[in-house]
């Protein structure tokens, strides 16, 4: 599996610590070296927020089949695209305002993605929670997994708290500030180390 640029060096830095060195082992190399434009990712965030993955996963491909012949419709397509066929693949009135609002502020330029890359990650999360129904944790993961930013910790995440707890053996689950704390270490490789505290969290899933 092909490596973001900088999970060798978070690797190597996660290593040091043993409380990870079980999960690397486990769990092999994160699945985080992926890529992907910030108004498709944007889109599926919206459709799959509160589902399931396979009712959100075919929610959005019928999305997707109101524009054949294109791999992802462009905002101008989204803005024109009638209200009442949104709804007719799945969409719930909420939801279709919010992708609309995206397109909106995609088109008329409110949403500035071609700059991105010059954003620190906290400017980022200011900017892309002006489209509505986009919140911190949204932008989150579009930081860690379209962006590859390498220092994203969710600190507002459940499982994420939940990987703290088992991994740092908390009785209870950690706040912000307490999670920032022990992030210390290996804050600067905070995107690489989440992927390894999920982990940790679904072990609790299993039987």
């Amino acid at each position: 599996m092909k490596r973001a640029p900088h999970q060798s060096i978070a690797l190597a830095n996660l290593k040091r610590d043993k409380r990870f060195v079980r999960l690397i082992k486990k769990h092999g190399v994160p699945d985080i070296a992926r890529k992907g434009k910030i108004f498709q990712a944007l889109c599926r965030a919206i459709v799959y927020q509160q589902l399931s993955g396979k009712a959100a996963a075919t929610i959005f491909s019928r999305f997707l089949a109101l524009f054949p012949g294109k791999k992802f419709p462009t905002p101008e397509m989204v803005r024109k695209m009638p209200i009442e066929k949104m709804r007719a693949a799945g969409l719930s009135g909420q939801k279709v305002s919010y992708i609309k609002d995206l397109a909106e502020k995609f088109s008329d330029g409110t949403i500035k993605h071609r700059q991105l890359h010059k954003m620190t990650s906290a400017e980022i999360t200011d900017h892309l929670v002006q489209v509505k129904g986009v919140g911190v944790w949204t932008v989150h993961m579009i930081l860690i997994f379209t962006l590859n930013r390498p220092d994203v910790l969710p600190t507002g995440d459940l499982g994420i708290r939940k990987g703290f707890q088992v991994v740092y053996g908390l009785k209870m689950l950690p706040s912000p500030a307490q999670m920032e704390r022990l992030a210390k270490p290996w804050r600067a490789h905070a995107s690489t180390a989440s992927w390894y505290l999920w982990r940790a969290a679904d072990e609790l899933k299993k039987p």
